[in-house]
Formats: structure tokens, C-alpha cells, sequence
């Protein structure tokens, strides 16, 4: 790889440092919520009797259900300012979230509706459901829609989500979109909170105008913008150790796509059988003028063909994702944690975060330490140290504990910690880290799972 991507001896220089919007963000989630349930608090006089209580309860969950759809969608958007700032995994798992509080309202909402029209008309379960659905205005929409989102759940949870491939569940996954559509009309035709008032009607179009302008500019004409004007392709294959292959990709001015290292993008190479999955790589380099280069392991049906990819495929990006990057530095001294492909991130990283800088990192063999040439050359030129936890004799893991961790690294709770790995692993070295004192605010993970 040197004659593609030699090292660039430049001391790195510190950050200017930037506050987390984790705490806006969430209160404004948050308070939308509060203000949906003020709206219904306001509209709602006296409740009588059981079918009232049934209804208002429907009405409260259908409100909270509707928001809770836009705040789905908005989450999924990739808006820079939670894919970079917040964290990508972090913004995955608040859509995860959304995404079962918008089912459970959604269930609540049709079952105490349709129960408490049932009983204000005295007629059977069965016979309001169909005179709900048949005769109300917008009611076979919102069905399709319901009946939609209900199927996107069930691929979405994980004991199913295990058993389907990515490409399955990510196009269901999609229908999410067609879900929302076809359940707003009757928000504003059925909903007794937004029919009677003007204001609302506007605010809450706005709310979905809002998020649909999102999507539209970030997840479709942001990415055709970038690689109309970058132009990305395959440069070339190498191999880096048993399974493991660097793809560099070259471009036009791919400085200026402001990727940076600890960074990920969304890849989609258009070729057969590959160009219909997209999968996120991190940077396994800092990004030079002209190129970029990921490093894959070969776990499943699209990184396994990543090897047979030739030189000039085209190549479709989405990005730069991701929070594992400088930025969240906040003490002169780093550790680096990586665990087998784990160490992409960390090896862009490793050459370009200030300070005093140790990397440790976790393989079974010396033969599987992929990109380990360059990471010894970091070191040396740098000044940086690397530690390495190869598994012994007979295949015995290695012991990174709280008692280990601080015989490697002294003074580890004076550390940032940034740790990349499988989940499992990360799982361990995290209560690991936090046994050896290091403060939650300095262990710094992203996790690609999907």
C-alpha cells in the first residue's frame, strides 16, 4: 500500500472542541411530545362513561402515534448534524426506539378506538371494524398503512431480523415511507384535535413537510450531488491479511467530501451482485485529494465479493457518517481499542489524533493483525505505541481486564478511549474500562451493526 497511500508525517494538531447536541436534540423530541399531549389536553372536556375513557385514551395514543411517525421518519433522514454529531449508532438506536413506541401506540390506538366506538354504538367488536374502515373517510388508507408498519416491525425485530438478509429487511424497512403516507390523510380527516383548529392543522403539516424536505434533500439529491461531483471508483484491491481486502477508491477532489478519519460511508459498488446492497465501511486511512480507502472483512455475501471487485467499477457513496472522531477528545492522552476489522476506524485515527496516542489491538494470530506494517510505521514516526493481544497456546484468549488494562496503560483513567470491535467484545472491554476507573464520558464506541 505504500505506493498508493504513504504516510503523512505531519504532527496532528488538536481539535477545537465542540459540545455534544445530544441534550437539544432530545428535549426538542421530547417536547413535541409534551406539546401533542398538551393539544389533547386542551381539546378534551369531560369524559363519561366507558366508551369516552376508551376513546380519549384512542385519541391520545393516535396524536402521540402520529408524531411519533414523523420523529420515525426524521431519524431516518441522515441528517448530518445527528449522523456526525450525535453518532450514527447512537441515532440507529433512537429509531429503533421510536420505532417500537410507534407500533405500541399504533396497536393502542386501533384497539381503544375501536372499542370505545363499539361500545358508544352497542355494537359488536367485528361490525365497528368494518363500518370503521369501510365507511369512514381515509380509513382503507390508513389500513394499508397500518398493515404496513405492523410488517415492518415484525421484520425489524431481532429474533426475525437475524434470520432475513440485510437486503430483505432493508427494503421492507423502506416501506416505512409508504406506511406514513397513507396514514396522514386521515389524521387530518378523523382527528378530532386537528379538525377544529387551523393553527394545528398548519403545525402539524409543517412537522410533516418538515421531515419529508429532510429526506428528499439528504437521502436522495445530497447523495446524487456527491457522486456526480466526486465521481468514485475502484482504483485498486489489496489484500491486508486472511480475509481481510483494502479497496482504494479514487475521485475527483474527495478532499472536499469532508470525510474524516474514525469516519464512515455508505458503499455501493455497481457491479453484479453488489450494486443493490448498501453497506457501511469506515476509513481505514485519513482522506488524501484524490483518494479514499476502506478495509473489509469478509462476514457475509456482499463484503465476501468486495475481493473480486476490478479496477474502474463504479462506485455510489452516501456520507460522511459517524461521531468516532476527534472531536470527541477531551485529555491530552488516548487509548485505542480494536478488535479484529475493528481496527479501520482506529488506524485512520491512530495517525491522525493529538496527543500521546497507545493503540491496543486484539486479533487471534499475528497473521490476522491486518494493516500491522502501517501501524508499526505510525508509531515510530509519531512516537505512538502499539500493543498487541494475540490469543496463546492451545488458542487461550488473552485476559483484557480491569487488572491487565491498567498494567498496559498506567495511567489509563487519564485516557480517552475510543474502542471499535465486535459487540460482544466491546461489550466486555467497556465494563472492563469502566472497572479500571475511566469515565463514561471518555469511552467513545460506534457500533456498525445493522
Amino acid at each position: 500500500m505504500t505506493t498508493v497511500y504513504e504516510q503523512r508525517r505531519v504532527a496532528p494538531a488538536p481539535p477545537a472542541p465542540r459540545r455534544s447536541p445530544v441534550g437539544p436534540v432530545l428535549a426538542l423530541l421530547w417536547g413535541g411530545a409534551a406539546a401533542v399531549v398538551a393539544l389533547w389536553w386542551h381539546d378534551t372536556g369531560s369524559v363519561v362513561g366507558a366508551a369516552g375513557w376508551l376513546t380519549g385514551a384512542g385519541r391520545i395514543a393516535g396524536l402521540l402515534c402520529g408524531y411519533a411517525c414523523a420523529v420515525l421518519v426524521g431519524l431516518m433522514a441522515r441528517v448530518p448534524l445527528l449522523e456526525r454529531r450525535v453518532g450514527a449508532d447512537r441515532v440507529t438506536r433512537w429509531h429503533a426506539m421510536a420505532g417500537r413506541y410507534t407500533v405500541c401506540l399504533l396497536v393502542a390506538h386501533v384497539l381503544l378506538i375501536l372499542l370505545g366506538y363499539a361500545a358508544q354504538d352497542g355494537s359488536s367488536l367485528l361490525d365497528e371494524t368494518l363500518t370503521v374502515v369501510l365507511d369512514y373517510p381515509e380509513m382503507l388508507k390508513a389500513t394499508a398503512g397500518t398493515v404496513i408498519l405492523f410488517a415492518v416491525g415484525i421484520v425489524s425485530a431481532r429474533a426475525v431480523r437475524r434470520r432475513v438478509s440485510h437486503e430483505f429487511w432493508y427494503y421492507v424497512h423502506l416501506l416505512t415511507y409508504a406506511a406514513v403516507f397513507l396514514a396522514f390523510g386521515h389524521q387530518l380527516a378523523l382527528g378530532s384535535d386537528l379538525i377544529g383548529s387551523r393553527p394545528v392543522q398548519v403545525a402539524w403539516y409543517a412537522l410533516y413537510l418538515g421531515v419529508a424536505a429532510l429526506v428528499l434533500w439528504f437521502r436522495i439529491l445530497a447523495p446524487v450531488r456527491l457522486n456526480l461531483r466526486h465521481r468514485l471508483r475502484v482504483d485498486s484491491v489489496h489484500r491486508e491479511a486472511p480475509g481481510v481486502y483494502s479497496v482504494v477508491v479514487r475521485g475527483r477532489r474527495v478532499d472536499e467530501m469532508g470525510a474524516r478519519p474514525g469516519q464512515f460511508l455508505r458503499w455501493r459498488f455497481l457491479t453484479d451482485g453488489m450494486r443493490w446492497t448498501s453497506t457501511p465501511y469506515s476509513l481505514s486511512a485519513p482522506p488524501r485529494p484524490d483518494l479514499l480507502r476502506i478495509t473489509v472483512k469478509a462476514l457475509g455475501d456482499h463484503s465476501a465479493a468486495v475481493p473480486l471487485l476490478r479496477p474502474g467499477t463504479r462506485v455510489w457513496a452516501e456520507g460522511p457518517y459517524g461521531a468516532l472522531t476527534a472531536d470527541r477528545q477531551s485529555a491530552h492522552k488516548s487509548l485505542l481499542i480494536a478488535g479484529g476489522v475493528g481496527i479501520t476506524p482506529l488506524r485512520a485515527l491512530f495517525e491522525t489524533l493529538p496527543g500521546d496516542v497507545t493503540l491496543l489491538y486484539r486479533a487471534r494470530t499475528a497473521e490476522d493483525l491486518a494493516l500491522g506494517g502501517e501501524l508499526e510505521a505510525v508509531a515510530q514516526w509519531r512516537g505512538a505505541k502499539v500493543l498487541y493481544a494475540l490469543n496463546g497456546p492451545q488458542g487461550r484468549r488473552p485476559d483484557l481486564t480491569a487488572h491487565s488494562l491498567r498494567a498496559a496503560v498506567p495511567d489509563l483513567d487519564a485516557h480517552d478511549v475510543y474502542l471499535c470491535g465486535p459487540h460482544g467484545f466491546a461489550r466486555d472491554l467497556y465494563e472492563a474500562l469502566r472497572a479500571a476507573g475511566v469515565p463514561d464520558r471518555r469511552i467513545h464506541h460506534e457500533s456498525f451493526e445493522l
